[in-house]
């Protein structure tokens, strides 16, 4: 294609319906509200950004609608042929972070939340993450904002290993404030069957190994947001002693995305069953996300205290957040979750370590009604 034929443009709605004066009469789609000058200059922006992420799997070059992605392919260097493929697919947003990176005006870091939300879910089930596909709406188009969106998705991709295929960019002065936005993606991926995780293969005596957080990631928001922005009245640009940084720099730390250390695990430990489940630790916490990679008769036992808590949750501790509120909403320092069997848990601690993740033994399955129990 000459052109990138990345967003179609949802934007059917007029101007603003606040009326003060009578408007003007809107004859043309800029009078109405909505910019097709500033979608050409986005779209001559993002270009070179989007087709970093190609690989020798898309084909960019058929032109049509849709972005087109190959799964079985025969060339050498890049051989990939699936005997039985399972396709998988995860949709998520970046919530209410959204509304501080538009508060902060720093708006490059949520895209890569954004790639992560999803393909940490397809990690789960042992998939190769393929491609990505993302939708923005905003109120006024901003090429110059949209191109460090994009650049935040083409981040979080290149990290991920997969294509960033196509998105849609939606403006919508009647729908968004001015300076509001909103952020969803959508990943696919795949996984041979016979290698899919499925809670049937955790068992009692598995011991759960734990890879940290950058901190919040992406959930939790409108009770942060609440408690040290609206109550506390803590400024973005302040920086807590406790914390050690800026409160921006914490509360707009990407989320972790764990595609390379899933990977190196299941790359070396398959061949001999070492990995029975893996768990994204997301809204919820431990309590709420362990149990679903839990068969009946299994529950698991977490030790407190054994990985490193980041500062963020001690200033939300010292604010007035009950330690079993902490727990149930946030992930506490603990991003994703393997389930090991005794014999490889050591082996596989110092094989996320020499790739640079802090990982850490943070409990066991053990007989019982499926839950977690901490200790």
């Amino acid at each position: 294609m000459e052109r990138l034929r990345r967003f179609g443009y949802d934007l059917g709605m007029g101007a603003s319906s606040r009326r003060t004066r009578k408007p003007p009469r809107a004859t043309t789609y800029a009078a109405s509200g909505v910019s097709l000058v500033a979608a050409d200059e986005m779209e001559d922006r993002i270009g070179p950004l989007v087709r970093r992420t190609y690989g020798p799997r898309v084909l960019a070059d058929h032109g049509g609608f849709a972005g087109a992605f190959r799964l079985d392919f025969g060339e050498k260097l890049f051989r990939r042929n699936y005997v039985d493929p399972v396709l998988l697919s995860c949709t998520d947003g970046v919530g209410s972070k959204v509304l501080i990176a538009a508060r902060a005006q720093r708006y490059h870091t949520v895209g890569i939340d954004l790639v992560a939300m999803s393909v940490n879910d397809l990690l789960c089930a042992g998939a190769e993450p393929l491609f990505f596909l993302d939708y923005i709406a905003l109120h006024r188009l901003d090429p110059a904002v949209i191109e460090q969106l994009v650049s935040g998705v083409v981040a979080g991709c290149e990290e991920a290993g997969c294509a960033l295929l196509g998105g849609e960019t939606a403006e919508m002065p009647d729908l968004y404030r001015p300076g509001t936005f909103d952020l969803a993606g959508f990943a696919v991926g795949v996984v041979e069957r016979s290698r899919m995780m499925s809670a049937r293969r955790v068992r009692v005596g598995d011991e759960l190994v734990g890879v940290a957080s950058s901190g919040l990631h992406s959930n939790g928001y409108a009770l942060v947001r609440r408690l040290l922005l609206d109550e506390a009245r803590l400024a973005l640009d302040s920086a807590p002693r406790s914390l050690g940084e800026p409160l921006v720099d914490a509360l707009l730390r990407p989320t972790r995305i764990y595609a390379r250390a899933v990977k190196t695990v299941l790359g070396r430990y398959r061949g001999r069953s070492a990995i029975s489940g893996m768990a994204h630790i997301t809204g919820g916490g431990l309590e709420g996300n362990l149990p679903r990679i839990l068969p009946p008769g299994c529950r698991c036992v977490v030790r407190q205290g054994a990985w490193p808590i980041p500062p963020i949750f001690g200033l939300l501790a010292r604010h007035g957040v009950a330690d079993d509120e902490l727990y149930r909403v946030f992930n506490m320092g603990v991003g994703y979750v393997f389930a090991v069997r005794p014999r490889s848990t050591a082996a596989v601690v110092r094989s996320l370590e020499k790739i640079g993740e802090t990982a850490f033994v943070l409990g066991r399955v053990v007989r019982g009604e499926p839950g977690v129990e901490f200790r």
